[in-house]
């Protein structure tokens, strides 16, 4: 099989080196040349453009995204949308509001085109090594698609969820857990740190990562962050909104819905921005561990 990437940020670059590891013809393109040149030496074809890298793919065309959600999405299917043609396939590998992909979708079935909405989870670890695929879509299309898929997720991490937004409506409340799972940790640490006990907290995470109820990556994400720095002492408590947890919200209050540990987890997220406590710096540091997302460092 072969596809066009488009998007090599921390996740795109290292799906595109899971599908050339299983023999998927894939050939990328990104505005960083550098990004270009370093993904040219681990043998993947780039193009310097959208346009010259859809010329290359042979009919019926498949693309996939993996640009972060909002205006740049917008802009490329725009552009997508007059150089393909009826059948060609654009998948949303990123985080899209999944209002947005169904809008998306209708608009380019007008044209014949295809798209796909992909909820891609697992950091950077898993892009890597096998990613965990939630994907919506008309079945048809996915049903064709689904050899990449299974070839690049981990074993039993690639499910087609429903037609299309389903994929990125199920991401959406993936993240939104995830605010919740981590808050939790973050706030558990908070605790250990003002008890009057001398905690190792690292070997206190190993331990919760062997056989405890709580064990799991994220909890392998804190172990990994206090294994470079023991109390944190490099980074602010600050904490970003990638948007997923507040969509995720507004979804719960026009559905009726009570997600109060999500809720409170996503103004924690606002409250960090004033006020930098260590659950909030535990948090900080599990999202880099896994996702690399940045980090404030303190001055």
């Amino acid at each position: 099989m072969e596809l066009g990437l488009i998007g090599l940020g921390k996740m795109g670059y290292q799906l595109a080196l899971n599908m050339h590891s299983h023999q998927i013809d894939v050939v990328a393109t990104d505005v960083s040349a550098p990004q270009r040149e370093k993904l040219a030496k681990e043998g993947i074809r780039t193009f310097a453009s959208v346009e010259a890298l859809v010329r290359t793919l042979p009919r019926p065309r498949t693309v996939w995204l993996m640009v972060p959600s909002g205006a740049i999405v917008e802009e490329l299917l725009h552009r997508l949308a007059s150089l393909l043609d009826p059948e060609d396939v654009v998948i949303d590998g990123g985080n899209s509001m999944y209002l947005d992909t169904v809008r998306r979708h209708r608009e380019l079935a007008e044209k014949a085109i295809r798209l796909v909405d992909c909820g891609t989870s697992g950091g950077v670890i898993g892009a890597r090594n096998g990613a965990c695929l939630m994907v919506g879509g008309d079945a048809p299309v996915v049903a064709r698609l689904s050899p990449l898929f299974t070839a690049i997720a981990r074993e039993g991490g690639y499910a087609y969820v429903g037609p299309a937004g389903s994929g990125h409506f199920v991401k959406m409340v993936h993240n939104g857990i995830e605010y919740g799972m981590m808050q939790a940790i973050g706030e558990g640490f908070e605790l250990l740190k003002a008890s009057p006990y001398e905690i190792d907290y690292q070997a206190l995470a190993s331990v919760w990562s062997n056989g405890s109820i709580i064990e799991g990556l994220l909890m392998k994400n804190v172990r990994d962050a206090f294994s470079k720095d023991a109390q944190l002492e490099a980074i602010e408590g600050k904490v970003d909104d990638s948007g997923e947890g507040r969509w995720m919200v507004e979804e719960a209050l026009r559905n009726g819905v009570a997600t109060p540990v999500i809720a409170a987890s996503l103004f924690a997220r606002y409250k960090s921005k004033d006020e930098g406590k260590f659950a909030e710096k535990v948090v900080a540091a599990m999202r880099n561990e896994f996702g690399g997302h940045s980090v404030y460092k303190k001055p």
